[in-house]
């Protein structure tokens, strides 16, 4: 298959006044288009900044960063927020849905910046929220919520979703529904999407393609699985 990310002698430095933290340090990676990935790996690992280098939410202090044929590391800020908008989904650890729209006038959000949006509804139905549609935020609990982002971003049909602890805020039977939906976008049915998971939850990894294992801002190894397992066989 085809390359959708590659990382080239990436590494990614922040400085605090005189002080320098080196959260990625001369990182190469390659990731194959319709893959399930997981990234493993402790807190201040490198993980997050990892996944915000390749969502072009973040830029490298070195190294190339190219997403599907793209070197978004040559983009101005301009550039990078089309590439954002019309190539990427995102969920993170927070919801980022706005208190002031319905649940299902925040999914339908997407439709001002991209072509081909999913239904919104259909999108609500596939994380169990139809029947939540027409309530605002403040009405949901936290997990709600978190499946409000969800749905926002599978209808924005992505080719390529990042996800930062999406089943950190849910209960179990909830998370292994999201894990389903999520890995459904790399199938034929939605166009062999990519989709990327940082978590600390080992167990993911035992449905993954992929599982990308990051300590002290390297990568410390990188397994294929060829037989993932079923999420439903996974003691959650």
């Amino acid at each position: 298959m085809a390359s959708k990310v590659v990382l080239k002698n990436v590494s990614k430095i922040y400085k605090t006044g005189e002080k320098e933290f080196k959260a990625l340090d001369n990182v190469n990676l390659e990731i194959e288009e319709g893959k399930f990935v997981v990234i493993l790996g402790p807190s201040g690992a490198g993980k997050s900044t990892l996944l915000n280098l390749i969502g072009g939410m973040d830029v490298p202090s070195s190294g190339e960063v190219i997403v599907n044929g793209e070197n978004i590391t040559t983009y101005n800020e301009n550039q990078l927020s089309d590439f954002r908008a019309r190539s990427v989904g995102f969920i993170f650890q927070f919801y980022n849905i706005l208190p002031s729209l319905t649940v299902k006038e925040n999914v339908d959000l997407i439709r001002e910046i991209v072509k081909n949006p999913r239904n919104s509804e259909e999108a609500l139905s596939d994380v169990g929220l139809s029947e939540h549609k027409n309530k605002f935020p403040n009405q949901l609990s936290g997990g709600e919520q978190q499946r409000v982002s969800i749905a926002r971003a599978i209808a924005k049909n992505p080719a390529l979703l990042l996800c930062d602890e999406p089943t950190g805020a849910l209960d179990s039977q909830t998370g292994v529904m999201i894990l389903k939906i999520l890995r459904k976008q790399c199938s034929a049915e939605r166009g062999n999407g990519t989709v990327i998971i940082v978590t600390h939850n080992s167990l993911i990894a035992d449905i993954a393609d992929v599982v990308i294992r990051v300590k002290n801002g390297t990568i410390k190894s990188v397994t294929s699985n060829d037989h993932p397992m079923d999420i439903d066989e996974v003691q959650w």
